[in-house]
């Protein structure tokens, strides 16, 4: 199990213990996949939908979104929540798309999930260190940050209890695979170049390199 979907996992099942519930995980792969959501019913989620197929391992946001959307649509869940973004590719865009799919409201970067209220609150994570809370409706898609709390493991009675558990097997439409060649390509990996470039300011003379230090601070860099 990812990092992120670990904690998305957790989340589901502290917002369980508060106010009732089913949580449900849904993973796509071939059979292996099956340990993942194993883990994932002995760690305590009541049932699994399993998207079986040796096509569905390297999908693009958009086609991995649309062969969850399709599995778990019937569902008609209240909450549905997704890692922030995957451990090998990390596009942070699969849980995204999957509420425009959905036709959900959704919150990223999620650090905090208030469901004891009437309604739904969550904490974003915003940049340069500023949060926001934020009312949700639900049913919406959250996707959870890495480190919102600590994860569970799967204790040798929940083990033991998972092996009882529903996984439904499902197999992907063939117009959902169809959109793993459309809408995006990789057409090249690299590494970027680092390049540094050192200039000498003043000749030698401190009180003229300060100036020209300033000058370049307010003109090229424009931070004062």
């Amino acid at each position: 199990m990812s990092e992120s979907d670990g904690y998305a996992l957790e989340e589901a099942l502290r917002i369980k213990e508060k106010v009732g519930g089913e949580v449900v995980v849904v993973s796509m792969g071939p059979q292996r996949a099956k340990s993942v959501i194993k883990d994932a019913l002995a760690r305590g989620a009541d049932r699994a939908i399993h998207v079986v197929g040796d096509n569905v391992v390297h999908l693009s946001p958009f086609a991995a979104a649309s062969v969850l959307a399709e599995a778990i649509r019937d569902e008609n869940a209240d909450l549905v929540m997704t890692g922030l973004q995957s451990d090998d590719y990390g596009y942070a865009q699969t849980g995204v798309i999957l509420a425009e799919i959905l036709g959900l409201p959704h919150a990223t970067i999620v650090i905090e999930v208030d469901a004891a209220g009437e309604q739904l609150r969550v904490k974003r994570e915003l940049e340069s260190g500023w949060y926001q809370w934020y009312t949700m409706q639900t049913p919406c898609v959250l996707t959870i940050q890495s480190g919102i709390s600590q994860i569970r493991y799967a204790t040798l009675k929940g083990i033991m209890a998972a092996k009882k558990k529903e996984i439904r097997e499902v197999q992907p439409s063939a117009e959902a695979l169809a959109a793993a060649s459309e809408f995006q390509s990789v057409e090249r990996i690299y590494l970027p170049l680092k390049q540094k470039q050192t200039q000498f300011l003043g000749d030698g003379d401190a009180k003229r390199g300060a100036a020209q230090l300033a000058e370049k601070l307010r003109t090229e860099a424009r931070v004062i």
